[in-house]
């Protein structure tokens, strides 16, 4: 039995316990939450709750999650893009279609998997994603770190955290823009009735675009700053655009819901508001987004290292098809 100890925060703070729980990579869904707190696995300063348990401020939150009997990760033998390697961390270059770790449907053939064919030098910050330090999409290519030890682990999460850590994607959406170039913000938080998905926090038939106290609770503030790289007309209804994405913070599925959001999907994004016609004219089977340049602080040597990474050669290719020149940025 695994046992975690937290103390309720002003985030967490209006929350239902069944919810807030999902913060949590270990607890995959509510019901696994609802189930957890329906066994007692889940007090409340010491006592047990119901799962429509609202939080308070100070609360202090006490989970057992039981151990998954010799956690099942089986080593895979796949063929990893490393980057960069020394003895704290891995810089990989993943692509598209790779999951990040075992989930429903991907058990066996994850990085995760990957990872530890390859080595047994992982942090085991926890025991079910070991090395994993923060994700991207099993559709998107590019750049991640992986700690190598529980040290580099926990001051690579800090950078991440404290939005320190540099990102840049690019990606191909929708329509042309009115703007060359803009920041979206709100707050984040799981879809009121799909919990796949995420949206902005609405108040007041409005998308929540300002730090307000009141609404901290409810979402996690992201921003996202975009810029227009090039644009491509496919025929005369249909026109992408070639964008570069600046993350100044890191949200579940931030990039798809904002430009979402701002009525310019990713293209091929059908999850996210994108058009099947587009789908179908670009013989599309997945969204396009890179990321192409990751650039921390080394947690032992505080050297700060950049690293940048091309799409994928297939993308290219594809990106070409669709009508964009084979000299931008991240090509």
């Amino acid at each position: 039995m695994k046992t975690k100890v937290c103390v309720a925060d002003l985030e967490a703070a209006g929350q239902r316990i069944d919810k807030w729980l999902l913060q949590f990579p270990e607890i995959s869904s509510r019901s696994f939450a609802q189930d957890l707190i329906l066994k007692s696995l889940v007090l409340i300063d010491n006592k047990p709750v119901k799962a429509s348990h609202i939080l308070k401020a100070n609360q202090v939150v006490t989970i057992q999650i039981p151990e998954i009997e010799s956690i099942g990760l089986i080593p895979y033998d796949f063929p990893l893009d490393i980057i960069h390697e020394d003895n704290d961390l891995l810089v990989i270059n993943k692509p598209s279609g790779l999951v990040i770790h075992p989930a429903a449907g991907h058990e066996q053939d994850t990085l995760v998997n990957a990872l530890i064919n390859y080595t047994n030098q992982l942090s085991m910050k926890n025991e079910l994603r070991p090395g994993i330090v923060h994700r991207i999409d099993k559709e998107t290519s590019g750049l991640l770190v992986v700690a190598k030890n529980d040290f580099a682990h926990d001051a690579l999460a800090i950078q991440f955290k404290e939005k320190t850590a540099h990102r840049i994607y690019y990606a191909v959406v929708e329509k042309l823009f009115t703007k060359n170039s803009d920041t979206i913000q709100s707050y984040l938080a799981r879809h009121p009735v799909d919990r796949k998905r995420y949206a902005s926090v609405i108040k007041n038939n409005r998308i929540v675009t300002k730090p307000i106290a009141e609404v901290d609770v409810l979402g996690k503030w992201a921003s996202t700053q975009f810029k227009i790289i090039a644009t491509a007309q496919i025929d005369k209804n249909l026109a992408v655009s070639y964008v570069q994405l600046k993350l100044e913070t890191g949200r579940t599925h931030q990039i798809r819901v904002h430009m979402s959001e701002i009525n310019h999907p990713l293209v091929g994004d059908l999850v996210y508001g994108g058009s099947k016609s587009y789908y179908q004219k670009l013989k599309l089977n997945r969204f396009f987004l890179h990321a192409a340049e990751l650039g921390f602080v080394h947690p032992r040597t505080q050297e700060k290292m950049l690293f940048k990474i091309s799409w994928p050669q297939a993308d290219q290719q594809k990106l070409q098809e669709f009508g964009f020149h084979a000299n931008l940025p991240g090509m």
